[in-house]
């Protein structure tokens, strides 16, 4: 898997440089600025993009805007955003198109190697890798407006855990339920929050995530 990564400290980017070659990952380019990030993407075309969200010169959301322009000139480019801290936004930019292969990681995730790796695996495949943080801000924000109070308990938990990109399955080993009952759950909550069901897990999470955020 070919990675191109993008991280304006030099601490931080070579620790990911080195993590990611730790589990295979070819390194095609780390560079540490936007426009070197939107020139590597657009030449290098790689599996995955690796992105902390500010980046030199503006420090504001360069990185992430430099990787939804080359997004939009790749369609379905992979990419897996780094923040410091939630931001509802980052999370509706990246979920626009509803194409899949998008992540939005908190840099806290980073320290367990395991969880990030499988973040970037599951973008680079396609799929969607969000933060319990910021699915859990969305959901508060999504309760006051949204009819998120016809969910039962369990149902929320089955929704914070699909929006986190995670199948059935997954969910079902996590909960210590059988696959059925949570293919019960998922059923409830697309006919509850009026969405079309799917048996696709990087559609039906998009869709949810969509939903929740206003997008």
């Amino acid at each position: 898997m070919r990675v191109v990564l993008a991280e304006d400290l030099f601490l931080l980017r070579d620790g990911l440089v080195r993590l990611l070659q730790a589990y295979g990952c070819e390194i095609a380019a780390a560079v540490d600025n936007g426009p070197e990030l939107a020139r590597a993407l657009v030449a290098l075309r790689p599996d995955v993009a690796v992105v902390d969200v500010r980046l030199p010169p503006s420090f504001t959301d360069e990185g992430l805007q430099a990787a939804l322009s080359a997004r939009r000139e790749i369609p379905g480019l992979p990419v897996l955003v780094l923040s410091q801290h939630v931001e509802q936004l980052y999370a509706r930019e990246l979920l626009a198109d509803g194409s899949g292969g998008v992540g939005y990681l908190l840099k806290d995730r980073v320290f367990d190697a395991d969880q990030f790796i499988d973040g970037v695996r599951r973008v680079a495949g396609g799929g969607t890798a969000m933060d319990p943080q910021v699915i859990s801000q969305l959901l508060a924000r999504s309760a006051r407006d949204r009819p998120l109070a016809r969910l039962t308990a369990r149902e929320r938990e089955v929704l914070e855990l699909m929006a986190e990109g995670r199948s059935n399955a997954a969910i079902a080993q996590r909960l210590v339920v059988t696959e059925r009952a949570v293919t019960k759950h998922t059923s409830n909550i697309f006919a509850k929050l009026d969405l079309p069901p799917s048996d696709d897990d990087n559609r039906r999470v998009l869709a949810v995530l969509a939903y929740l955020d206003g997008a």
